[in-house]
């Protein structure tokens, strides 16, 4: 009996019991669906972190406390120093330097007349460096400086959300605002821009650092420097400069492991990047455990039709039906059941990922872009396959095992 035989002859024997080849199937679908529906998510999210941390730009390098970028906590454990900045500042340490800024990061309530909102995040960071790097630029009012800066001066940028939360159709330029326990002075209101490289700058306080420094966080170090090279092509020679320059500041020895990170922006994709999919891969892993649990499904059902079937197996082994061709059809009848289940589900799995990208951009995250990975589908099918062939060869092989008279005389 050849292929098209074997594929016709197993077709008609599932078609038999249509019901029960559905239900057979439902534990594949699950599985499938749910691995499809979990790479596509994890897709989604890669392409939007990585859009996220492209927006800073190709040519965009950052200090970072610590030796473990991943670690939340490390960044605060040896923060950045004046020193650090003043040596990075000097041109022949870092001579494809084109920009800096030290930053810091807080958070806390800003009011105004008994209004009061909690924004984002307050940062200190030098608001020209900010408007370029970010976007986030005085539509009403203007910038704080770099006198503003070197002053210390408690003047303020904010967003445009915190405006109106504060102020409504009010005018906010020369206004004063609460920061925390400290008066700072409006002096620019930025338009409605959105998310920008992880920030929401509509949701931004932005103060010069020095200010926040002295009033907000009460110490002198940073959460992070920017350095912006003069051409992408000199990053990593940039870089380089970067951690010998710093290693040198903290009379640190080639073989002292370093306590800060250099961190260019496909460095910092590729790290997010490898920490998603593994994510991903565990999740997949787990809902994987659904297709076992429906391959067992498939095994045991099969074992009750080769029962059902005995007297049709006899009668074809009594037709001249080789042990070869009855193991062949019912294993084709298997690996048909699941290959259409992993289809299905591979359907399905899109459909509950188009809807669920459909939430996340009304809902969470605006900048969301639903995602179908060609490889999910290619290993649903793959895997639906194999599920088939390796829960169905018993089945099959018991089928192909019966005595042609024991089966004829079954009752």
């Amino acid at each position: 009996m050849n292929f098209k035989q074997t594929v016709l002859t197993a077709l008609s024997g599932l078609s038999t019991h249509k019901g029960r080849s559905a239900l057979t199937i439902l534990g594949i679908v699950i599985g499938v669906a749910s691995i499809i529906a979990v790479m596509s998510l994890g897709s989604g999210a890669q392409q939007l972190i990585v859009g996220e941390i492209s927006q800073l730009g190709a040519e965009t390098v950052a200090v970072i406390p610590g030796d473990d970028i991943t670690d939340p906590t490390a960044i605060f454990a040896d923060l950045l120093t004046q020193r650090d900045v003043d040596a990075l500042s000097v041109r022949s340490n870092v001579p494809d330097r084109l920009e800096i800024s030290p930053i810091v990061i807080t958070s806390g309530l800003v009011s105004y007349r008994g209004e009061s909102y909690r924004p984002g995040f307050i940062i200190g960071a030098d608001a020209e460096f900010f408007a370029e790097t970010f976007g986030m630029y005085a539509s009403d009012g203007a910038s704080f400086t770099k006198s503003d800066i070197q002053a210390g001066n408690r003047v303020v940028m904010i967003g445009r959300k915190v405006k109106n939360e504060l102020f409504g159709d009010s005018d906010a330029i020369g206004e004063s605002i609460m920061i925390r326990d400290s008066r700072f002075r409006v002096v620019g209101v930025s338009p409605a821009i959105g998310q920008r490289a992880m920030f929401d700058i509509d949701e931004l306080v932005l103060v010069p650092y020095t200010s926040a420094q002295t009033y907000l966080v009460g110490g002198s170090g940073f959460h992070r420097i920017i350095i912006k090279a003069d051409s992408p092509d000199h990053v990593n020679r940039m870089a380089v400069d970067i951690e010998n320059t710093l290693r040198d500041v903290r009379n640190l020895r080639p073989d002292d492991s370093a306590n800060f990170s250099v961190v260019t922006q496909q460095g910092l994709i590729d790290q997010i990047s490898t920490i998603v999919g593994i994510l991903t891969a565990f999740l997949v892993s787990v809902v994987a455990i659904s297709l076992v649990v429906g391959g067992i499904g498939i095994m045991n059902i099969m074992l009750v039709s080769v029962t059902e079937r005995t007297k049709e197996i006899g009668l074809r082994k009594a037709l001249g039906a080789t042990r070869q061709d009855i193991l062949r059809q019912f294993l084709m009848e298997a690996v048909i059941l699941t290959v259409a289940g992993g289809l299905i589900g591979i359907a399905l799995g899109a459909l509950v990922a188009f809807g669920a990208s459909l939430v996340l951009v009304q809902v969470l995250v605006t900048g969301w872009e639903y995602s179908f990975p060609i490889s999910s589908a290619v290993i649903g099918v793959g895997v639906s396959a194999t599920v088939g062939l390796v829960f169905g060869i018993y089945p099959a092989n018991q089928a192909s095992k019966k005595s042609p008279i024991e089966a004829l005389r079954y009752e």
